[in-house]
């Protein structure tokens, strides 16, 4: 029998087979192959909510480098477009109910780092706030912290309060709470109000201005590219130091929804909107009614949500995960191109020239 000087001995002269070059969380990591798409790096993630807006995103950087992505989904169809964001192989569907503690634990039982992006902003007869923003974040948690995941990364909302006038973002901070509990080292990201190509926001707002009329157009935003958040997501893989932490990510800019309007008509070429506002309890009214006939419409806790403004000075950690923020005026064209006219399509984007600015957007008359 060999001693344990000698083993020790034999370890140190194969140290370089596969379970010994990286253990992270008890499971080996097995990098090769170039950098890039076509790399193994070893990683396993989980992406829940990986069909949703910014989902979509996260995959792609996480694959794009070489990580195998677990992609859970609900819908057959929702999760086609992923499977080419990775080579073979990196892209693994799982199907998925979140109230199935089994299969959320068989899409995490292999990763070493998890996201839950999973969210409801709108309640439907299947699923209110509370069973999604909440519990279904507590069981994601926990069934984590069970199976030995070693991280966990938490998409909350920049305006998460308890205190909230709106049932959104109060469930948002009973989830973080929820979250915390069950996996006290759990990042939890903070995002403010996402635009891209795919996006409810500036797209909306062009296509539906009179959907955007609430409280004068005064409501303040702080609007943030959702590229930047999905590379800041990525970015957390490979910072263990974040562990525990809450990390604000909220737009360089603070708009109100009226400055917002403008410079929607400065890319479009559309004049602004003219339509009046619609008073609130109206327009609650409206909604509930309805949102008996065709659920997707404009929901009563989104109309309370356009009242609420994002904290002008809440504080920015893009720095803490290695991205610096791009300024809604150099991608929006990108976004806005398709709601000019045929004559306007291809005109170039002239921008009246602002003062210099630290959290406000003026437009100059």
């Amino acid at each position: 029998m060999l001693s344990r000087s000698t083993v020790a001995v034999c370890k140190a002269a194969h140290s370089r087979t596969y379970t010994d070059l990286l253990m992270v969380g008890g499971k080996p990591l097995i990098s090769y192959g170039p950098p890039g798409r076509s790399a193994v790096t070893g990683h396993v993630a989980t992406v829940f909510g990986c069909t949703g807006f910014l989902g979509r995103y996260l995959v792609a950087k996480l694959a794009k480098n070489g990580t195998q992505v677990i992609v859970p989904y609900r819908d057959e169809n929702t999760k086609r477009h992923l499977r080419p964001m990775g080579d073979l192989g990196q892209i693994v569907p799982l199907e998925l109910d979140i109230r199935n503690p089994q299969q959320i634990e068989e899409a995490v039982r292999h990763s070493d780092i998890v996201y839950n992006l999973i969210g409801r902003d709108y309640e439907t007869k299947n699923f209110d706030f509370a069973s999604v923003n909440k519990m279904g974040a507590a069981d994601i948690a926990r069934i984590s912290a069970e199976s030995g995941v070693p991280r966990l990364v938490h998409v909350s909302h920049i305006n998460a309060a308890a205190d909230s006038p709106s049932k959104f973002y109060r469930t948002k901070k009973e989830g973080e709470d929820a979250v915390r509990e069950a996996f006290p080292s759990a990042i939890i990201a903070r995002p403010s109000q996402m635009y891209g190509p795919e996006d409810k926001f500036l797209n909306s707002m062009a296509y539906w201005p009179m959907l955007w009329k609430f409280n004068k157009g005064k409501t303040q935003t702080r609007p943030v590219y959702v590229q930047d958040v999905a590379q800041g997501l990525a970015n957390l893989s490979s910072l263990p130091e974040l562990d525990g932490s809450t990390l604000s990510l909220p737009g360089p800019v603070t708009f109100s929804y009226t400055e917002l309007e403008q410079l929607i008509s400065l890319f479009t070429f559309n004049p602004v909107s003219n339509m009046p506002e619609v008073p609130k309890s109206i327009a609650l009214l409206l909604s509930r009614i309805s949102q008996l006939v065709w659920w997707p419409t404009l929901s009563p806790d989104e109309i309370e949500r356009r009242f609420i403004n994002v904290p002008d000075r809440a504080p920015s950690d893009w720095d803490k995960v290695g991205v610096q923020p791009v300024e809604i005026e150099e991608v929006a064209i990108s976004i806005l191109r398709r709601y000019r006219s045929g004559r306007n399509f291809t005109r170039p984007v002239v921008l009246p020239n602002a003062p210099k600015r630290t959290s406000h957007y003026h437009i100059a008359e």
